[in-house]
């Protein structure tokens, strides 16, 4: 036989052995991933679990990390080989955020607080909101989105955190929301014009406003720092129950380079880790 052959053939058993051989820092065998998609897990979702638990489970099935941790979360998914891969930095509420510019204080300051702490525990985002309406013109809240925004990017860009404004629906679960729409979210980025002030886009809750994910994605996808899952409707397992076909839009969004995490956002209707588990599957693409 060729030795060359030989060489490649052993090579490839070495290292299927090695992925076969992973195992997490508490000793349990990791299941291999092919990591054009970098998954993560919404720690809320998971409220029954302890952290721990919920880190150690996580990084047996291959994911990257926990989304939406509090400040002094940020460092426990580290013990398990994660990272916290999106952060709650005082950054605003759903209700109350960038769209009012007396709340801009406030923020400037959440983030001036936690954002140093997120770049030291190599957390890569954190979340910040529009805001609701209250009657306000979607126009005027956007120019006040990029006023705050624009207060506070510097903070981001000197640490190397990226700040993700987050895209909600407001039909079904956060009425009167601002950010409704990509289109919103867009205008308000090409404005700001960081490279550490990104999207947050929930594919949940932009299925249900506007659909038409994969061409969305694809067009937007520079403005786009992080997403979440979420079976639509109810929120639920990304399984055939549901509308998204989730392998496509994950493919399609491997296939526009995309180096960030994608977190599960969804609410287990079964056995949690056994629905979490078919979830990373079935995106891992």
């Amino acid at each position: 036989m060729n030795p060359l052959a030989m060489s490649r053939r052993a090579a490839i058993k070495t290292g299927l052995a090695a992925a076969a051989l992973a195992r997490t820092a508490g000793g349990e065998q990791v299941t291999a991933r092919k990591d054009r998609i970098h998954q993560s897990v919404c720690r809320w979702c998971y409220k029954q679990m302890e952290l721990d638990d919920l880190c150690q489970a996580g990084a047996q099935m291959g994911l990257k990390g926990i989304d939406l941790l509090q400040p002094e979360e940020y460092d426990v998914p580290r013990r398990y080989g994660l990272i916290c891969t999106m952060g709650y930095a005082d950054g605003g509420t759903i209700p109350d955020a960038l769209n009012r510019v007396e709340n801009h204080a406030a923020i400037e300051a959440g983030f001036r607080k936690n954002i140093p702490l997120a770049a030291k525990a190599g957390v890569p985002n954190v979340i910040t909101f529009s805001g609701v309406r209250r009657g306000m013109p979607d126009e005027e809240g956007a120019r006040n989105t990029i006023l705050g925004l624009n207060r506070v990017k510097k903070i981001a860009e000197d640490h190397g955190v990226t700040i993700c404004l987050e895209l909600l629906n407001s039909k079904v679960n956060h009425p009167d929301y601002m950010a409704d729409h990509t289109t919103w979210g867009v205008q308000v980025m090409e404005a700001v014009n960081s490279p550490n002030v990104k999207l947050l886009y929930d594919i949940y809750h932009m299925q249900i406003m506007e659909g038409d994910l994969i061409a969305t994605i694809r067009a937007n996808i520079r403005w786009i720092g992080h997403f979440h899952t979420g079976g639509v409707p109810g929120r639920h397992e990304l399984d055939d129950t549901q509308e998204v076909q989730w392998d496509g839009v994950m493919r399609a969004i491997a296939g526009t380079g995309y180096k960030g995490y994608v977190a599960h956002e969804f609410l287990p209707t079964r056995d949690a880790m056994t629905s979490l588990r078919a979830a990373v599957d079935l995106c891992d693409v």
